[in-house]
Parts: structure tokens; sequence; C-alpha cells
């Protein structure tokens, strides 16, 4: 739909959302009340089927998206966020889920250059990120082994020099058929 209509739906949505007070419903206090932070993929089938999974209801705990649900840079916005959890909204678990049928798992730098440059991202462009410092080959390479990239995910957030020893960190892979949560 790359005529607007999906977002004129969605505002147009929201205008009756809000007439109608639907969000009064949906109050909850900043601090989760389970104490629990979710990291999960931003794949669209999880957004109702791991809150449904988990038993979570608006308020209970802080979901963080990323692709791939992946834990990759100690110092970027994904521990961040957790730091944030941690401190600000006293979390005291966290949730590292991947889940089957993952897209990032088969990715390849060579085919995601090739869609950007068939979006019209340049050679010269591509070029030009060495010279920012990010190597492609690694930041655009899928993770492989499901299990393996959340142990690693788990790990980093265990072992980060900012995070209290007191948090329990949890690392799982929930089936995107039956919701079922496996322990990694």
């Amino acid at each position: 739909m790359d005529d607007g209509s999906c977002l004129a739906a969605i505002l147009e949505h929201n205008k009756r959302f809000v007439a109608d007070n639907k969000g009064l419903s949906y109050q909850a206090d900043r601090r989760p009340r389970k104490h629990l932070a979710v990291v999960s993929c931003m794949d669209a089938r999880l957004i109702t089927l791991l809150t449904a999974a988990l038993g979570l209801e608006n308020g209970d705990a802080n979901v963080i998206k990323v692709a791939g649900a992946e834990v990759n840079d100690p110092y970027g916005t994904v521990m961040y966020s957790l730091l944030v959890a941690v401190y600000e909204l006293d979390i005291q678990d966290i949730m590292v889920i991947a889940h089957t049928d993952c897209g990032v798992q088969q990715m390849s730098c060579s085919g995601m250059c090739t869609l950007m440059k068939n979006a019209g991202i340049t050679d010269e462009v591509l070029k030009a990120t060495s010279a920012d410092g990010v190597d492609l080959d690694q930041w655009l390479e899928g993770f492989g082994d499901l299990e393996a990239s959340v142990k690693r995910s788990v790990s980093l957030i265990q072992s980060h020099p900012l995070m209290p020893s007191s948090i329990r960190v949890h690392g799982f892979v929930i089936d995107t058929q039956t919701g079922e949560l496996t322990a990694v």
C-alpha cells in the first residue's frame, strides 16, 4: 500500500479510538507489575502471540523488540534499554525470546546488499560505511544457529559490567505456530 492508505486507515482508527475513550482501559503504572523485561524479535507474528503465550497484560512487562531478538552490542540501544529498565523501572528478570522461522537466522550480507542496491543504494554509499567504522559483513549477517544466538545474548547481558548480578536472565525460543516456549 504505497499510496499511504495503510497509514490513513491507522490514523482514522486512532481518532475513533481516542473519541471512544478506549485508551482508558490500558492505563498502567510505568513500572511493570511483574518486574520483567522481555527482549524479543520484531517479527509481526509475535505482536499478540508473545504476550498471550506469556500471559502478559498491558503494564506487566517492558517488551523490547529488535530484529532477531539479538543483544549484540554491549553499549547499543537494546542494552541501554535493559539498563534503564533495571535501574529506573525495577526490573528483576529479563527474558530473551527468539522464535522459530526467524528471517534474521538466514539473512546474509550479500543478500541484504543486493536488496539495498535494488532500492537505489549505491556501491559508493555501501563502501562509505567502512569509513564510518561499520563492518557490513558482520553487521548485516544473520546468526545461523538460533539457540547459540540466544545464549550469546543472555551471556552478554549477564556479564555486562553495569548489570547487577542479582538480575535473573533467561533465554528461550518461542514456536511461532504453537506459542510453546523452550528454554535455551
